[in-house]
């Protein structure tokens, strides 16, 4: 099979890392989500999101469970620009319907678009960090860049061990009872990839925190576990949207929580990073360690052309 030259990515996190491959020049569109490099952003759109993302969390998840419920696709791809751009590699993902367009939809309009040499796809399913340095080379493989992608694999493992090795120095009892808060209303807590990046952080979660998936819990639960840190990181916020959603949690306890008596509650980024299964995830586990022992573990470096990545908001 010829390498792929002509590439649809639906997906933000692919997008990452085909530019971090050197192959950005092969991308011919992109997701509505993609913003990064900045470059993506002149780059025909192939989705369209059936949701106002502007709207509060609570109305969000409203209207996604209306959707979900009566069969409704969260997100529409543009068939005929599929059929005009004539793609050889489409890259989508299969591990969440509310994420990002849905696998079986991808199949069906790459077969609708009716090129007559039908796009190949490759769905990414990371569930942590080593799937992501995975799909690296599943991508650097269905490109011909399998060394590029190796070599960029292994550089950014090496700075996963070095904060592994930075956080091996910290004592078990200083490693603080953290919350990690991937959606405010209702609130959930995150899962998939981000217990992975806390544990190696230097962070202990809730027995309720799951590597499997993200999933809803309640505040009692949270105050009973009483984190040290509290990190809010909603998926598909940025810093100022999750600072600006914040302002409207109404639970009583959350005040006598430890964290937000000892000024150790942040918001992040979770957009460009701590939700985003790309390169940047280690740019994450970076900011992550630094919040969790800012005196032992200096402020990262970041690679993104983003603005600020965290905020304290107690």
């Amino acid at each position: 099979m010829e390498p792929a030259s002509r590439i649809v990515s639906l997906l933000p996190s692919a997008t990452e890392i085909l530019y971090a491959l050197g192959l950005g020049d092969r991308v011919v569109a992109v997701s509505h989500e993609c913003d990064e490099p900045k470059e993506v952003c002149k780059k025909p759109r192939a989705t369209i999101a059936h949701i106002d993302s502007s709207r509060s969390s609570s109305d969000i998840d409203r209207a996604v469970q209306q959707r979900l419920s009566s069969g409704q696709p969260l997100y529409g791809i543009d068939i005929a620009l599929l059929k005009q751009l004539r793609p050889d590699l489409v890259i989508t993902q299969s591990k969440c319907a509310v994420c990002a367009i849905e696998y079986s939809d991808v199949l069906s309009a790459v077969a609708q678009a009716g090129t007559p040499h039908p796009a190949s796809v490759l769905a990414l399913q990371p569930h942590a960090l080593e799937d992501v340095f995975e799909d690296m080379r599943s991508i650097g493989r269905a490109c011909g860049a399998e060394r590029v992608a190796e070599d960029v694999a292994q550089a950014y493992r090496e700075r996963v061990n070095r904060i592994q090795r930075d956080v091996n120095l910290i004592p078990p009892e200083a490693r603080p009872r953290t919350a990690l808060i991937e959606w405010i209303e209702p609130v959930m807590v995150a899962g998939n990839w981000m217990p992975e990046l806390l544990r190696i952080a230097g962070g202990r979660g809730p027995d309720f925190q799951s590597a499997e998936k993200s999933h809803f819990t309640t505040w009692e639960s949270i105050n009973a576990f009483d984190p040290e840190v509290v990190i809010f990181c909603p998926c598909g916020f940025d810093l100022q949207r999750t600072k600006d959603e914040f302002q409207t949690l109404q639970h009583p306890g959350f005040l006598s929580l430890r964290a937000a008596h000892e000024g150790s509650v942040y918001a992040v980024d979770g957009n460009a990073y701590f939700n985003r299964s790309g390169p940047r995830l280690v740019d994450s586990l970076e900011i992550l360690a630094h919040l969790l022992h800012p005196q032992q573990i200096s402020p990262p470096a970041l690679t993104s052309s983003a603005n600020a990545a965290w905020s304290r908001l107690y």
